[in-house]
């Protein structure tokens, strides 16, 4: 058996937001690498994976996959912050990938085999009118996307107004019944155009109070939505029990989850159709394959978070598991610019609106830690800092993401 020799992180990206733990083995070139990415506070991360978790776990054996994981959950004492388990889930996808690699498969073999033979995604259209979203909506479907997301403008977009008080810092007007309005508005034009042919969801981005919310998904009904994300925010999820009472349009929540069971009560009762958990948020393939299992029991359906500031080493660890779940919705797409794909060969590809991997061992996708260095070289030797960027209402009360 390899033990785990080092663990290191490699920060990339032209921002070096993109955190990619490197576990390396006793073993001659065997290694494995996984997601560690966070947009807000990624050096918070590298220095719980260096100066937390590693110290601890070198000289382990690197197959004891669950021991690790319940020994890093609890290394802290504190548990469920974001922060930790994202340093958990990239050292959990390496450890995996090390797995993958010493069996000669690919990690969907090592959780059961492939449940499907294509992973579908969905693509994002957004347009600041309807005209530029129906473009954007045209381009996928040429493409051979059957699912494609669709904004006005971003998250809140069609309830923008301008103005506002000028004794906060500035930030976009939302006024949430212009919102409540305009996205049925939107919706209608949609299947005008399209008919059932492609299958639509939509991200509140946990924009609306709670009885506007409700007010959306039962005006949402007659478009037949794939599903309607985040509609409430994180403090709220029992107002889904209001929401299922009124409406039959599909829910999907969980970008914001990172505690293991902080899913269960809206599975367990049934209050939502699709868990959106990030795997690299949420502990890794270890944890997500269990959310998996659970959610299987009651229904519910997989779209693990991709999200345009994701790295493709989490694309990949999301695409395995949705290889080898049954109960598979969709998966969120992630596109990359051609240095970016440079940096990680065997990364997987978008062909037809459907994810391929690789099909190599591990998790199939590796790092030129070269090329990684030169992607991140316009950031290094400046700080960081770059809070995510708040909405307000008219009055100038900040709306929660």
């Amino acid at each position: 058996m390899a033990k785990i020799a080092g663990i290191k992180c490699i920060r990339t990206r032209h921002d070096r937001t993109w955190t990619i733990v490197k576990v390396e083995t006793d073993q001659p070139g065997l290694y494995g690498i996984g997601s560690a990415s966070d947009m807000y506070h990624p050096t918070a991360v590298e220095q719980v994976i260096e100066e937390l978790l590693a110290p601890q776990l070198i000289g382990r054996e690197a197959g004891q996959i669950e021991d690790i994981w319940q020994t890093m959950y609890t290394s802290g004492y504190w548990r469920n912050g974001a922060t930790l388990h994202t340093a958990m889930s990239g050292i959990d996808m390496a450890l995996w990938d090390i797995k993958g690699k010493q069996a000669g498969m690919p990690v969907y073999e090592l959780l059961g085999g492939p449940a499907r033979s294509e992973i579908r995604a969905y693509g994002h259209a957004n347009g600041n009118t309807y005209e530029q979203l129906e473009e954007e909506v045209e381009r996928y479907r040429e493409q051979g996307y059957s699912h494609i997301r669709v904004q006005l403008g971003g998250y809140g977009g069609g309830g923008f107004v301008a103005g506002g008080s000028s004794i906060f810092p500035p930030a976009n007007r939302f006024d949430e019944d212009l919102y409540v309005k305009a996205i049925p508005e939107m919706f209608e034009k949609l299947r005008v155009r399209y008919g059932m042919e492609l299958k639509f969801t939509h991200d509140v981005h946990e924009h609306l109070n709670p009885a506007a919310a409700v007010a959306l998904a039962k005006r949402l009904d007659p478009y037949h939505l794939f599903f309607l994300e985040d509609l409430l925010q994180v403090e709220h999820t029992e107002w889904y029990r209001q929401v299922r009472n009124v409406s039959t349009t599909p829910q999907a929540v969980g970008e914001l989850f990172v505690h293991p069971q902080e899913w269960l009560p809206l599975v367990k009762d049934r209050l939502i159709d699709f868990v959106r958990m990030r795997v690299s948020k949420a502990g890794g393939i270890t944890a997500c394959r269990k959310i998996a299992a659970v959610c299987e029991a009651f229904g519910v359906r997989t779209a693990w978070q991709e999200g345009g500031e994701n790295d493709p080493v989490n694309q990949v660890a999301a695409a395995h598991l949705d290889m080898a779940i049954w109960n598979f919705g969709v998966q969120e797409s992630n596109h990359f610019n051609e240095r970016e794909r440079e940096v990680f060969p065997g990364m997987a590809v978008f062909e037809g609106g459907c994810l391929k991997l690789s099909g190599k061992p591990g998790l199939g996708i590796d790092i030129d830690e070269e090329k990684a260095l030169l992607l991140a070289e316009p950031a290094l030797g400046k700080t960081y800092h770059r809070p995510y960027k708040l909405d307000r209402r008219p009055d100038g009360t900040l709306v929660r993401p």
